[in-house]
């Protein structure tokens, strides 16, 4: 069989399972688990799947560009939108991550608030819908996510102290964690949280049980996952037992 046939029937068993394993795939083909395992890197390279410890998942909806979530689980989001604001207490600081579900948030927030962001979208939207201090994190803009990464923003978070931080993220995962498909993204993420009191992960329906490429922080370092109240998923219940709130 050749590598491309190879690479089609691999992706067939990605739909269908919503997984591939190395071991079972290299078997059922008659070639070696190195082989699938070199078909799956080329794959993931393409954006096709993403590798995992013995195989790879399907890549998550949330992983798209920023233009494209605005219209996913956009209902799922408002409500988890509506559980995080709940949370912010008056005349605090809190760091709004970029993302959909922050940009939610903004509508929402309470008064007298200090507001940190690396995410020029998520300032525009506070400063229409509130009074709200707001301090711009800075760095190089990531046109995939439009939010700022890189070493400026690794800077500027060093000099954050906040209460609490509300961290987007596009797989949410009781066996990988947090994930996220940006590298600089990831980084930023983890720094900004490093410097805050606790930290809320908004977890709309859409982002249970998906993995993306690269790990933010572990679940015990989180005070609470943020879920859809409406969300049915039985992994919703494991996650909330593994943060650290």
């Amino acid at each position: 069989m050749l590598a491309a046939q190879r690479k089609e029937h691999l992706l067939r068993i990605l739909e269908r399972d919503g997984r591939v394993l190395a071991k079972p795939a290299a078997a059922e083909l008659g070639v070696s688990e190195d082989s699938i395992r070199r078909d799956l890197r080329e794959l993931a390279a393409d954006g096709a799947c993403v590798r995992v410890y013995g195989g790879a998942l399907p890549v998550p909806p949330a992983d798209r560009p920023v233009v494209e979530r605005r219209e996913l689980a956009t209902a799922s989001k408002e409500r988890v939108a509506r559980e995080a604001a709940r949370r912010i207490r008056p005349s605090s600081t809190v760091v709004l991550d970029a993302g959909t579900t922050t940009l939610a948030m903004a509508a929402m927030l309470p008064r007298s608030l200090t507001v940190f962001t690396p995410s020029p979208e998520v300032a525009i939207a506070v400063a229409q819908h509130s009074d709200a201090r707001i301090v711009m994190i800075g760095g190089e803009l990531m046109r995939h996510s439009m939010v700022a990464g890189g070493a400026l923003a690794l800077e500027a978070a060093a000099h954050v102290g906040a209460d609490t931080m509300f961290m987007g993220a596009t797989g949410v995962h009781p066996e990988h964690g947090l994930t996220t498909g940006e590298l600089d993204d990831a980084v930023t993420k983890r720094a900004l949280a490093q410097r805050c009191t606790d930290v809320y992960v908004l977890a709309s329906a859409e982002k249970i049980g998906a993995v993306s490429r690269f790990p933010i922080i572990g679940l015990a370092e989180v005070a609470e996952i943020i879920v859809d109240p409406q969300d049915r998923n039985p992994m919703v219940e494991i996650l909330q037992t593994m943060t650290g709130g």
